[in-house]
């Protein structure tokens, strides 16, 4: 059975999206995160995306890197383009940059695509899936990459939650130079 592998960006104080404006006509998520990408970041996101031959995305996030990543090129760039990808969303009718939108109920659909052969699944983002995920106990590993920012404001990991109490057991650690420190939990 496949994997599939949650990585999420947040900050000291649990926020995992900015929506202050910035300076361009919308809001630009996570702007706090930048200045600490740097290749210790790049080569672990590297080494999560190889490890992968799917992507399971929402709606926000699904947009956001599409727009990010088609017009790219280059080995990273390329992996990230062909590979396929699975949206969950209530609103989309259809896709493109070589996805397929989740039909159905998003938990069935989940755990059909866990068994079907194949390396892990990698879901970028915490948001509004991830409770459904996490509620069905489909989610494997959590990669949640804590920045050495306070941010004040935004949304927070598992804002409106309303599953149970789950426990998770810390599997690794990564500590980068830049102050990131990436904690893997796994269920219980």
């Amino acid at each position: 059975m496949r994997k599939l592998i949650e990585s999420t960006f947040v900050s000291l104080d649990g926020i995992i999206d900015d929506t202050r404006p910035s300076t361009a006509s919308r809001a630009e998520p996570q702007h706090w995160g930048h200045p600490y990408w740097d290749d210790d970041h790049a080569g672990y996101a590297e080494k999560l995306t190889r490890s992968a031959d799917a992507m399971l995305l929402g709606r926000v996030t699904y947009e956001g890197f599409a727009a990010a990543w088609s017009a790219q090129s280059g080995p990273g760039a390329d992996q990230m383009n062909s590979m396929p990808k699975y949206v969950a969303s209530r609103t989309l009718t259809e896709t493109t940059w070589n996805a397929t939108l989740l039909q159905g109920d998003v938990a069935e659909e989940v755990a059909k695509l866990k068994e079907q052969p194949g390396a892990n699944i990698l879901k970028w983002g915490t948001g509004e899936l991830d409770r459904t995920l996490v509620e069905h106990g489909l989610v494997d590993e959590f990669h949640f990459w804590y920045f050495p920012a306070i941010v004040g404001a935004g949304k927070h990991l598992f804002e409106g939650a309303g599953f149970d109490t789950t426990h998770l057991k810390l599997a690794d650690l990564h500590r980068f130079d830049s102050g990131i420190v990436v904690h893997v939990y796994v269920p219980r």
